[in-house]
């Protein structure tokens, strides 16, 4: 890396469109400005993100994202050393828009352009707010994605195990749809856990009995549609006790089975020195599964690290850090950089979800 940049990141990979300024330089890194405009009101209706009013949104909102970026960190676009943009993975059209967004910035400023993948953006978040030393296992854990990462380098990702079907954060959505909480369904489930019963009804772990680190939801997910169904059946509707216990109960089923899963992710992460455990991702926002890995994590005397909320979450300071600390490892991308739906970080590792016309999914 240079002594010193100043990047200006772009995100718009899902329902949140995003700019912010980031300079890295000798003492580290300095988020200068960050601003997040969300969709949840214009997807309420709908039960979950549509892609096509999500990339709407996000082309009418990225100047102004953009703008507000610039006026907050008191700078010009002249002040820029570079653009950085999620290039990947994502709703597609959303992705496009930030893409196009960047070229046009990078065209008109002459600045050099970098395409990051949105995963690596969140992996190397624990950098960005803590200066987390390389290597450094990391549960990047997320709406659409869940992995064991043993990130080595800005671009040097090993995956010991991911979700082999749905994400726990794709799970809490859909969760929370089916026992009558709004979206998104993570904070709704986390708010009504509160007060319900953990221990009311029997939910599975899926795949505790097999080794690895690999997990599944869908069982899971299954399994409260059953107990909802079954409660429908007997009383004609479910009452906020049991739309509390049932919540409590997938909670903790989760907590369960990412706290085992972590504790073999650490068994198997070696370190010359100092070991950190770190977890990004928007589930990571959960505080009952923070308070779980945390636990894990000092048990093998790992450093456990989780990066404030509104960098857990989708952000484009982490995609400005991301360009920022892979920059000296590649080159600039060019106007031929494309927008990506699928993007693997782990490229040597035979994709999890399958491949397609698209590509490796995860």
């Amino acid at each position: 890396m240079q002594q010193s940049q100043t990047i200006l990141g772009l995100e718009s990979s899902c329902d949140d469109t995003a700019a912010a300024i980031v300079r890295i330089g000798e003492d580290g890194a300095q988020v200068l400005s960050s601003v997040v405009l969300g969709q949840a009101e214009l997807h309420a209706a709908y039960g979950g993100v549509v892609p096509e009013i999500a990339a709407r949104a996000h082309a009418e909102k990225l100047d102004i994202c953009v703008e507000q970026a610039l006026t907050q960190a008191n700078m010009t676009l002249s002040q820029i050393d570079g653009i950085a943009v999620t290039a990947g993975p994502g709703l597609i059209g959303g992705v496009v828009s930030g893409v196009m967004c960047a070229k046009g910035l990078a065209a008109a400023t002459g600045k050099p352009l970098y395409g990051v993948n949105h995963l690596a953006g969140h992996a190397l978040t624990p950098r960005l707010t803590d200066g987390v030393a390389y290597p450094y296992l990391m549960l990047l854990v997320s709406g659409g994605h869940c992995q064991f990462l043993l990130v080595s380098g800005p671009d040097h990702f090993n995956r010991l195990g991911g979700t082999i079907d749905d994400a726990p954060g794709e799970a809490f959505d859909k969760i929370a749809r089916l026992i009558g909480l709004p979206q998104p369904g993570g904070p709704a489930i986390e708010e009504t856990a509160r007060s319900g019963d953990r221990n009311r009804f029997a939910f599975p772990r899926p795949l505790l009995d097999r080794p690895g680190c690999d997990m599944s939801f869908s069982g899971l997910k299954t399994a409260v549609l059953r107990t909802r169904d079954s409660l429908l059946a007997q009383q004609s509707g479910l009452t906020r006790q049991d739309q509390a216990d049932l919540a409590a109960g997938f909670q903790a089923a989760v907590v369960d089975v990412l706290s085992e899963k972590s504790r073999r992710a650490l068994e198997a992460y070696t370190a010359d020195g100092e070991r950190s455990f770190c977890v990004a991702g928007g589930v990571a926002a959960n505080q009952a599964i923070r308070a779980a890995l945390e636990t894990v994590s000092s048990r093998f005397n790992a450093t456990f690290v989780a990066p404030p909320l509104a960098l857990c979450t989708d952000n484009a300071a982490m995609i400005a850090f991301a360009a920022a600390e892979q920059a000296g490892t590649r080159p600039p991308d060019d106007m031929t950089l494309s927008a990506r739906p699928r993007w693997p970080l782990d490229r040597v590792q035979a994709p999890m979800l399958g491949s397609g016309k698209k590509g490796a999914k995860a």
